[in-house]
């Protein structure tokens, strides 16, 4: 099972101080700033998703790349801009999310196959429209669902015959969308009939565990030995060893790393459990800590110590200088000038207790410490991310082989 890291320019400075919560005055971020694979003691993916929404923009407007960095990207293509090592694939697609409120995909085949074969792309997946709906009550489907599975499997075709004109080393995946296990199925047989071997399975990540399931088994009774599948968007861990052995070859998602800033406590990864990151917020860069200091509910000079003396107790702490109560009750009381809804003491009490960061060989907890555990800017954040990048590639090298017969009667049932 391969793991692909969806790009969208995260990265990190090696030179960030953390003291002061301060970049370099002569960082170029382009030049200095590290990827996740530059950073970890090991891989932790198996490849790279690129975008084209991403990297050329659509319809909402500009996508996370400058202009100076698509220039780039275009000229060293995709493997020199994002300095990739020998062993790591690259796979583009179109970022169909961002033009899902749209009657139809903004690019043309021959648009999207450029983009592949000018960065320099190893497989890239044929235009899709998603479709944002699923039944398994085997009721009739909205027309719209109707022609957005119909306008994928058109562009697929003429994907895939571009592709073979041109005669391009690119691996060709065709995009299957559908609302129900039938209407997947169907859309794989389809593409295998039009000569895909590849096959990205789109508008998936708001399905239940069972639903995906669901459709793989119906997927599987049409399925040629040969063809492989990819889940666009979808990490399921506790599934993935069933995925596999239903034709799953190969998934993308950003769910661990995001986790580490996105999610209310499962931020840092081990292969035991999830912690907890600690809130540490910026006095001038939380909004709702400002309005109050300006409102005059919170002084200003009060919340700057208590930030201060909550940063100095968790350092304290990770050099044995600080008991544990004494440093929960440093982060607590800023907690209390931030005013939080509702205490995180709890949690920060299992975080300090486990201090799960000193066990840690992912190759930045080792550099940067109790850091990696403060909630805390997009500095610490992604340092944390990238982290949880490394926990997965772990927990996917411990996968059993499932037994499918079973979980077939369960979900079937």
């Amino acid at each position: 099972m391969r793991f692909y890291f969806p790009d969208s320019q995260d990265q990190v400075s090696p030179t960030y101080d953390f003291i002061h919560d301060e970049h370099s005055p002569l960082r170029v971020r382009q030049r200095d700033d590290r990827y996740a694979h530059e950073v970890l003691t090991a891989q932790a993916y198996n490849g790279v998703l690129v975008s084209k929404a991403i990297v050329d923009g659509s319809i909402k407007g500009v996508g996370k790349y400058s202009m100076p960095q698509r220039q780039r990207m275009y000229r060293l293509g995709v493997r020199g801009f994002l300095r990739l090592p020998d062993g790591v694939a690259t796979l583009g697609d179109c970022g169909a999310f961002n033009y899902v409120n749209e009657p139809e995909p903004p690019y043309t085949v021959h648009e999207v196959l450029d983009f592949y074969e000018q960065c320099g792309f190893d497989a890239g997946v044929s235009v899709d429209h998603i479709i944002l709906g699923f039944r398994r009550d085997l009721s009739e489907a909205p027309d719209e669902w109707k022609e957005r599975r119909s306008i994928s499997l058109t562009y697929a075709e003429k994907f895939k015959a571009a592709a073979d004109d041109r005669g391009t080393n690119l691996v060709p995946y065709g995009a299957a969308q559908g609302w129900d296990p039938a209407s997947y199925a169907d859309s794989v047989r389809q593409l295998q009939d039009m000569g895909y071997d590849h096959i990205a399975l789109g508008g998936m990540v708001s399905l239940k565990t069972t639903d995906i399931l669901a459709c793989l088994f119906a997927i599987d009774r049409v399925r040629h030995p040969e063809t492989r599948l990819h889940l666009l968007g979808i990490t399921r861990i506790e599934a993935m060893a069933e995925f596999e052995t239903l034709g799953v070859a190969s998934f993308d998602s950003t769910s661990a790393f995001r986790q580490s800033f996105m999610d209310d406590r499962d931020n840092y990864h081990t292969l035991e459990k999830h912690y907890a990151a600690i809130k540490v917020p910026q006095v001038d860069g939380n909004v709702s800590l400002k309005r109050a200091i300006l409102s005059g509910k919170v002084s200003q000079r009060e919340a700057v110590l208590a930030e201060r003396d909550s940063l100095q107790a968790l350092r304290s702490f990770d050099r044995g200088e600080c008991t544990l109560d004494e440093t929960l009750n440093a982060v607590i009381a800023y907690e209390d000038v931030v005013g939080v809804k509702r205490s995180y003491r709890d949690l920060y009490l299992e975080t300090l207790r486990a201090a799960p960061w000193r066990k840690c060989e992912c190759g930045l907890c080792e550099k940067h410490g109790v850091e990696m555990v403060i909630f805390r800017a997009s500095e610490r954040n992604k340092r944390r991310g990238f982290h949880n990048l490394s926990v997965l590639a772990k927990k996917m090298k411990k996968l059993k082989p499932a037994t499918i017969p079973v979980l077939e009667r369960t979900v079937s049932g």
